[in-house]
């Protein structure tokens, strides 16, 4: 086995922690400032969290301009990164200064939410409209304050398309989710063929 203490290092080529918690789904997370300038950036700390009301959550390493936005305004909004979007999902990953919109720079529509004053990604095929209900900034066992916000938020709703919905049965395959998974620049894709079926006992 190998053994390391995180805080010491791992010595390897490339941490595996991102690797071992994965692959993981993608909080391509669209917001709003006060001032109205768009953003939409991907996060590959993201999941839910809770059924009813549903929550999910995205981790930002550093305060970033979605924390920044969503703090001021108390709204985001989730869109679903798929294999067709890939590329665009990757453009809007690039390291810019707060002006610039990247629904633009990656060549994407933002269209109105319903409920939420932040725009949704059109040609994604899933979206959540989500309100703030806790930003946290996490820390150590120690409790030493750590440069990364935990930003969670109530879906208040739901865009799904309809081709996604087999006899009203969410059809997680025909989506083509990407996942992010460990090393520099790996991700994951879901097919049918990987899917089996297990009940819990009891």
């Amino acid at each position: 086995m190998h053994y390391y203490v995180p805080a010491e290092g791992h010595g390897l080529p490339h941490d595996p922690f991102n690797a071992i918690v994965g692959p993981r789904p993608i909080g391509w997370v669209s917001s709003r400032s006060a001032d109205g300038v768009l953003n939409l950036a991907p996060y590959s700390f993201f999941n839910a969290f809770n059924y009813t009301p549903p929550i999910v959550g995205f981790a930002s390493v550093g305060y970033k301009d979605s924390v920044n936005n969503i703090a001021q305004t108390g709204e985001f909004g989730w869109n679903l990164a798929t294999l067709p979007l890939a590329e665009a999902m990757n453009r809007s990953s690039a390291m810019v200064s707060p002006e610039v919109d990247e629904f633009q720079l990656a060549g994407l529509t933002p269209v109105a939410s319903n409920t939420i004053a932040v725009p949704r990604v059109a040609e994604s095929p899933v979206s959540f409209e989500c309100r703030l209900t806790q930003l946290v900034q996490l820390e150590t066992a120690n409790h030493d304050k750590v440069q990364t916000w935990l930003v969670l938020g109530e879906v208040v709703g739901v865009h799904i398309s309809r081709h996604l919905l087999v006899d009203g049965v969410y059809d997680t395959a025909a989506a083509q989710p990407i996942l992010r998974g460990g090393g520099p620049a790996d991700y994951f894709s879901i097919a049918r063929e990987g899917l089996f079926k297990m009940r819990r006992p009891g």
